[in-house]
């Protein structure tokens, strides 16, 4: 738990923004697990009166089937409440009249459905995971560099994230490599881009400084948040590793041992909520 000083600020919290993979569930084998005690924090969230959405930079399925899983593992989400990038990069797509090459998981490809990928003029990569070999890696370099203005999307922006077989390497690591081989910087469609918070909280109808964005990555969760205004509860599952509470650059208004914890006292500090 967090100390009791400096915790002001929960009381004027109208809003929650949730990551999902490692604060709601553990992703592996078998579509993953729930953590303890997060469907009945989320339910307590959703039933307090407080304006909940669901913030995720997952690119290995489509919204509808992410939503899907969730509801196998017990978790009572509606797909309109979760934002994730697929859909936002569609929408840039086609008001810039942009055709990409797609590097991104098999189980996403339905999000691009109507896209015009001929003639490819830039490079679009998700969380490809076996997808991310030499070959296809090089097939997308080779796109950017046949560009004269290189254009390089990346859905997130993530180091790593947590399965239930341990940790994984996310599509922030091959974005890196592109750019340094093409030459370019990757427009982040995800978070924590600022536009990608700005469509929640747009959504949400309420201002930066009245929600909390909880999640388990220090600098796209809770960093990302930050720079928009919000404030960041760090929970220490998923991803979060000790050293996350000494980084030199990003620090948390919180750090909680997990969502139930969290979700307790942003439940017991608002005076909008039932307790």
């Amino acid at each position: 738990m967090a100390a009791a000083s400096g915790m002001e600020w929960l009381k004027s919290v109208k809003g929650v923004i949730l990551d999902m993979c490692g604060v709601l569930y553990d992703s592996g084998e078998g579509g993953g697990q729930a953590i303890p005690g997060s469907i009945e924090a989320v339910k307590r969230l959703m039933d307090s009166g407080l304006t909940v959405r669901f913030c995720t930079n997952e690119t290995q399925s489509t919204r509808e089937q992410f939503v899907q899983k969730l509801r196998v593992m017990g978790f009572d989400i509606s797909v309109s409440h979760v934002f994730s990038p697929a859909p936002a990069l569609v929408r840039i797509l086609r008001e810039r009249r942009l055709r990409p090459h797609l590097l991104v998981h098999d189980g996403l490809m339905a999000e691009f459905e109507g896209v015009d990928t001929s003639s490819p003029n830039c490079v679009v990569i998700g969380d490809a995971a076996e997808k991310f070999s030499y070959q296809n890696l090089n097939e997308a370099f080779r796109v950017l560099i046949g560009q004269e203005k290189p254009l390089l999307f990346s859905l997130g922006r993530g180091r790593y994230y947590k399965e239930t077989d341990g940790l994984k390497l996310d599509v922030g690591v091959f974005m890196t490599a592109l750019e340094y081989a093409g030459d370019v910087q990757a427009e982040v469609v995800g978070k924590p881009a600022a536009d990608f918070f700005g469509t929640v909280l747009k959504d949400m109808s309420l201002q930066p400084h009245e929600v909390v964005m909880i999640g388990d990555d220090l600098v796209n969760d809770v960093g990302g948040a930050q720079s928009c205004g919000m404030k960041g509860i760090q929970v220490r599952t998923g991803k979060y590793r000790p050293s996350d509470e000494q980084h030199a650059s990003v620090r948390a208004d919180a750090y909680m041992d997990d969502l139930a914890a969290a979700a307790h006292a942003i439940l017991t500090s608002s005076p909008t909520t039932e307790r």
